[in-house]
């Protein structure tokens, strides 16, 4: 019995250390994301007053959608840190809106560049266990999904295309550039040794009120936001000798 419990005891202490070490054979991560875009500029919105974040005005009419690269170097088991390269399509509409009358409508192509630093708030505690998966309970399932906030600096260069009456307005803007504040939450599951899968929701607050190409000093009242919700997937590279990703 005696004998047992200690065979026991080593192996369960190798798993943990083996576990331990293992996230840092897979340093560096390559993640791709898609999905839909939600802007909440001066144009459109349903909402005269208070708005907590925009919520209140949520759209299908105010919705495009994003796409987004991203190279991540894991620097501890829980804080990982994200170069992001992202491409989105914005729309904006007066139909159905507060001031529907004005009739306005704005099409904005964004690229977005950013530095991001991500925290795991909940981690799985075995990482090795996406090596049995398949097959298990919805429990093992759960266990192995990680929960993480983002947060980080950016910046955005836009291009906006308006109808007619925004074109003509005097409070119009065609492109520009702003720095922009991401910060968000997101989940991912290990699904197997070199693939997670995920998603993600962010917010970014940019520092300019043009991002619909439109500002007036009537109406606009704070800088424009918009939120970004991916369907992510991971591919962990390996570590090379000299700490870089290796793609062999």
């Amino acid at each position: 019995m005696k004998r047992l419990l200690f065979i026991f005891l080593i192996i369960s202490f190798t798993v943990q250390l083996s576990d331990a070490q293992l996230w840092k054979l897979r340093r560096w991560e390559a993640n791709f994301g898609v999905g839909p875009s939600f802007s909440f500029p001066d144009i459109g919105g349903y909402t005269i007053g208070k708005n907590f974040l925009g919520f209140r005005d949520l759209s299908y009419r105010q919705t495009a959608f994003n796409i987004n690269g991203s190279l991540k170097s894991r620097l501890s088991r829980t804080l990982n840190a994200r170069l992001s390269l992202t491409y989105a399509m914005l729309h904006s509409t007066d139909v159905r809106g507060s001031n529907e009358g004005r009739e306005y409508k704005a099409i904005t192509s964004l690229f977005e560049p950013s530095i991001l630093m991500e925290y795991y708030f909940i981690k799985n505690k075995y990482e090795s266990s996406y090596l049995f998966l398949r097959g298990k309970s919805l429990w093992t399932l759960f266990s192995s999904l990680d929960f993480y906030a983002f947060a980080g600096i950016g910046g955005a260069g836009f291009n906006v295309k308006g109808n007619d009456a925004l074109v003509a307005s005097p409070g119009f803007k065609k492109s520009g550039f702003s720095a922009v504040i991401p910060g968000g939450v997101g989940a991912t599951l290990i699904y197997t040794p070199n693939i997670n899968f995920g998603l993600e929701l962010g917010a970014r607050y940019s520092l300019t009120d043009y991002l619909d190409g439109y500002h007036s000093e009537v109406y606009s009242k704070a800088k424009d936001v918009y939120y970004l919700l991916n369907f992510t997937v991971t591919y962990k590279l390996k570590t090379g000798p000299n700490g870089l990703p290796s793609f062999r």
